[in-house]
């Protein structure tokens, strides 16, 4: 292979990585909460709090450590990483489990924006954007293959080794980032201020809107998505597994497509993918006690609300690029920190949801994220146009 070829299935690799280590503990929750005593909501908490801590920390990181070479950067937050990782595997109590679940948790966006930072640069501009799409396939693939292994493991040994093999992974990627990451690269320095000012350009900030409605449309009902599958739809638990590895492909599929979208101005498909969305989340009360179709739907969602995140990683990089090239680290940042504030934002709405009314109610109020993810899309296409004028 060309050393192109071994990169691009290095970052893959790193992607890859992280989802299973941020994945893991939705899998292994029961099993941890046996072993450190401690009750299965408790262990829950980690989950939450992951993804806040990753949603605060990896702006900060990315702009403070933006005036520094972005090689020695990214092997300082792996070897970070690692040690949080390998804490895990050998915690003892629920606070060791939580204080290294944290340290992942600081450096993880990090690290996934450096990677999309260094593919931006690294890639052919005609392979760009079917690179980044892989990179983010890397988390689906996580949830389709890693996850579940990291449980097989767990279930027959312990949840320890689940964490012992992501380390190991982990020291792999490592030491081949280590040898083939290019040492230095062209970067402009950028003071805070300077960076910051990337979130006052009206594309950016549609952007964003876009991304967090967009996870939140999806997370307002697929919190519940086991609930759904077997108590809305009749599923057994024997089903279960097989149909969320069903929903994974489909995943993997809809972030490869929206690498081919984005190449071809993929965000002006937008308001009509959001159309769609809405119509079938509006459907999903009646469908709910139709297995088949209900499932159907359920795997059309997938597909349809995975279409939109390259072509706007696309965007916030070229414009940062063009306009703001002291915060382009920041740029490549900006779809993992406003994805999980719309997963934040979908699961309180669907918990709220859940509170007052029944399962049958999630598609509707997944509809309200649809419906405003439509019209920002539809904003953010005329902000575009009005900007290449």
């Amino acid at each position: 292979m060309t050393k192109y070829r071994w990169q691009a299935t290095a970052f893959v690799l790193v992607s890859f990585m992280l989802g299973c280590n941020e994945f893991i503990v939705v899998g292994v929750l029961s099993d941890i909460a046996l072993s450190l005593k401690v009750t299965v909501a408790t262990v829950g908490l980690l989950v939450t709090l992951f993804a806040t801590v990753f949603a605060i920390s990896t702006p900060i990181i990315t702009i403070l450590t933006s005036r520094f070479n972005r090689y020695r950067v990214f092997m300082t937050l792996m070897v970070i990483f690692l040690i949080g990782n390998t804490w895990s595997g050998f915690a003892t109590s629920f606070t060791m489990l939580l204080i290294s679940r944290m340290i992942t948790a600081v450096v993880a966006g990090s690290l996934e924006s450096l990677v999309i930072a260094f593919a931006n640069d690294v890639a052919p501009r005609g392979k760009r954007a079917v690179l980044i799409s892989w990179i983010s396939a890397g988390f689906s693939i996580a949830s389709v293959i890693g996850v579940p292994v990291g449980t097989a493991i767990s279930t027959a040994t312990s949840w320890h080794d689940a964490f012992h093999l992501i380390s190991l992974l982990s020291l792999v990627t490592c030491l081949v980032l280590a040898w083939l990451l290019p040492k230095h690269v062209q970067q402009v320095p950028g003071t805070i201020k300077e960076q910051l000012v990337l979130l006052t350009d009206a594309r950016i900030y549609w952007g964003v809107s876009l991304i967090t409605l967009s996870a939140g449309t999806l997370y307002a009902y697929y919190t519940y998505i086991r609930p759904l599958l077997t108590t809305g739809m009749g599923f057994s638990t024997q089903a279960l597994n097989w149909l969320l590895f069903a929903l994974g492909i489909m995943s993997i599929f809809g972030n490869r497509l929206s690498g081919t979208l984005a190449d071809n101005n993929g965000l002006k498909w937008m308001p009509h993918i959001y159309l769609v969305t809405l119509i079938l989340l509006l459907l999903m009360p009646v469908t709910l006690n139709q297995a088949v179709v209900g499932f159907g739907i359920f795997l059309a969602l997938t597909l349809l609300l995975t279409l939109v995140g390259s072509p706007l990683q696309i965007l916030f990089l070229d414009v940062a690029e063009a306009d703001y090239p002291q915060a382009k680290v920041l740029a490549s940042s900006l779809n993992a920190i406003f994805y999980n504030v719309g997963i934040s934002m979908g699961s309180a709405a669907g918990s709220l949801t859940l509170a007052r009314g029944s399962l049958k109610h999630l598609g509707p109020t997944a509809a309200i994220f649809a419906g405003a993810s439509m019209i920002v899309a539809l904003v953010l296409n005329h902000t575009i146009a009005k900007c290449r004028r």
